[in-house]
């Protein structure tokens, strides 16, 4: 049986594999490592939550999924935003994803009354797409993910 919980600091090796696990089953570069995951979730000001899905303790994790708070004023509520999401391989298709979002939406909603997640998909990744509809996700036609990454937040702090 698979068991869904909070990860804990104790955690921090397995959560790290198996996000690298779906870095690299996305082709992305990979740089959160144990001390990034270690700062964002377990520091002094947490910034990132993290559901396990574990077969056994101690064994590489069955899926996870990482998530931080949101607030929309269009939605009128917190939220909790799903950075991360991975299943493994052999857990595919057991309804592990949809339990790992579940257990998303109560975390979220116990820490921070959360009323909706939101998340982004890949558009070259046409299951992972059907997936998320058939939770009822729906796409909002005028939201488009833009990131700015170190080097741009480097440049906000240089004088205009």
């Amino acid at each position: 049986m698979t068991v869904l919980r909070a990860a804990r600091r104790t955690d921090l090796a397995r959560l790290a594999a198996a996000l690298a696990r779906l870095s690299d089953d996305l082709g992305d570069r990979h740089l959160a490592g144990e001390a990034e995951l270690d700062r964002a979730a377990f520091g002094p000001a947490p910034a990132v939550r993290a559901v396990l899905a574990e077969v056994r303790p101690e064994a590489p994790l069955a899926g996870v999924a990482l998530f931080s708070p949101t607030f929309s004023t269009v939605e009128g509520a917190a939220g909790a935003y799903v950075s991360d999401l991975w299943v493994a391989p052999e857990g595919r298709g057991a309804k592990l994803g949809r339990r790992l979002l579940g257990a998303v939406a109560e975390e979220a909603g116990r820490l921070w009354g959360a009323r909706h997640l939101r998340l982004t998909v890949y558009d070259d990744n046409p299951r992972a797409v059907a997936f998320y509809a058939r939770l009822g996700f729906v796409e909002r036609g005028r939201d488009r993910a833009m990131v700015l990454n170190a080097k741009g937040l480097a440049a906000l702090a240089e004088p205009a």
